[in-house]
Formats: C-alpha cells, structure tokens, sequence
C-alpha cells in the first residue's frame, strides 16, 4: 500500500507542474524519443556500453568494430589461402588499433574499469 500512496503523490505532483506550465517549451518538446535498441550488447555490458557511448569513445571503435566483423565475412567467404592470412593480418591490425585507441583514452587505468578490459576486448573479438 506505500506504494500507491507514493504513486498518488508523484502523479499529483505531475499534474500541478503540468497546470502550472512548467513542462512547456522544454528542449525536444513533441518530438519522438530516440530509444536505442541495446539487445546486441550483452546484459552485463549495457551499462559501460552506454558510458563509453555517451562520452564520444565508440565512434572511433565502432567503426573499427564494423571493420573487423566485415573483415571476418570476408575471412569466411574466401577459400584463397593468401587472401585469408591477408584478411587476418588486417583485422589484427584493427582490434590493436582498438585497444591502442583504448589505452590512449586511459579506458583501463581504474582498477574498477581494468576489471572489465578483458571482457570488452573480448567482446570485440567476436
């Protein structure tokens, strides 16, 4: 029952800030929300996904990211030799160029985020 009185509260609350206009011309107002679809990314990553997003780290990577798993397609689809081992010099080179970009941003220098660098690395690899 605490519940519901807090939910009569906060819906009271809302409804007087709406009647007093304090919801009107904010920033984005009638505009449709941009949700982002995170069910690529795994439960437990979500939340360092959503830290390094949101602080401009993955446009670099995620570009390198889609590189490699291009470059992983074509390591699939070829039966050349050459061409594999030529393939699979070039997506080396970008999953260093990731953890460079990485270690560049000091990503992994807390012991917190150093916990985690194994697995995002991994993640990456995939």
């Amino acid at each position: 029952m605490p519940l519901d009185l807090f939910s009569i509260i906060a819906e009271d609350k809302i409804k007087k800030a709406i009647e007093e206009g304090e919801f009107d011309n904010l920033p984005g107002q009638g505009k449709p929300l941009n949700l982002e679809d995170l069910s690529h990314i795994p439960e437990e990553l979500r939340v360092a996904y959503k830290v390094l997003k949101n602080s401009n780290m993955l446009n670099d990577v995620e570009k390198l990211k889609k590189e490699i798993s291009s470059i992983e397609d074509l390591i699939d689809a070829t039966e050349d030799l050459q061409e594999k081992e030529t393939l699979k010099q070039k997506k080396q080179e970008r999953m260093l160029r990731i953890e460079r970009l990485m270690k560049k941003r000091n990503a992994f220098q807390s012991p917190a985020s150093s916990f985690y660098k194994n697995k995002v690395l991994n993640r990456f690899k995939k």
